[in-house]
């Protein structure tokens, strides 16, 4: 059984400038994640697909294999999948392994261990599935859309609150683990396929980084769960 970690780093980041490089907690960003995947057992081998040298650069340093995206599939319209899919396609051409699962991990969402990457394969092994997201529960949240000018309520009754443990367990797909088939990624173009699987995360897990508030927000619980000392090897 071959599982291999792909994990997408572009360049050029709108927003938090070298966001994927940025000092978070002593480390680059993206070396947390690099780290994380080294030290799960269930991981064969750790990629990142990047266009950009400074993050290549930072990727080796950290222990990955890097695949250079092609300028067409960094773009700000280019998809995670046809990164992911041109990525698998090149691991089994240039390095000889023939995938059999897919583990895709964002840089910007570091509050995953090691032992959550286990968890999620052996779960998604066990099921049988086509693809696995990580999700966090969501029973505290009351969602509302703008449509047409109006408010209106998303998951809940605003006529009818009744008691919040009364309501529906739900969910929110966390962008920390997804896991899937190369051939999901194939046939269907996305990362999930027909028959889903869930790994469910703590709330404090779901936060990723968009801004330098974020940052902060991160090193707190970094340092707080003990991350770099307890689940990393470095």
């Amino acid at each position: 059984m071959h599982t291999v970690a792909v994990i997408p780093a572009r360049g050029g980041s709108k927003g938090l400038k070298n966001k994927n490089i940025y000092p978070v907690a002593g480390k680059p960003l993206l070396a947390w994640t690099i780290l994380q995947a080294l030290a799960s057992s269930s991981i064969e081998r750790v990629f990142v697909t990047t266009d950009d040298q400074a993050i290549a650069k930072v990727a080796s340093e950290y222990g990955a294999d890097v695949i250079v995206r092609p300028t067409e599939l960094a773009g700000d319209k280019a998809t995670s999948e046809s990164a992911i899919q041109h990525a698998a396609e090149v691991i089994e051409r240039d390095f000889h392994i023939p995938i059999d699962v897919i583990v895709f991990l964002q840089a910007t969402s570091p509050l995953r261990k090691p032992k959550d990457i286990d968890r999620a394969v052996e779960l998604f092994l066990h099921e049988g599935a086509d693809s696995l997201i990580s999700v966090t529960k969501a029973d505290d949240l009351t969602l509302w859309e703008l449509k047409d000018g109006e408010w209106k309520s998303v998951n809940f009754d605003y006529r009818n609150r009744g008691m919040r443990q009364d309501r529906p367990t739900q969910f929110i797909e966390n962008g920390s683990i997804y896991i899937f088939k190369p051939e999901t990624l194939t046939v269907f173009g996305n990362r999930i396929g027909e028959k889903l699987s869930a790994y469910e995360m703590e709330f404090w897990q779901t936060w990723e980084i968009d801004t330098l508030e974020e940052i902060d927000l991160i090193e707190y619980y970094i340092n707080k769960k003990n991350l770099a000392a307890q689940d990393v090897n470095q």
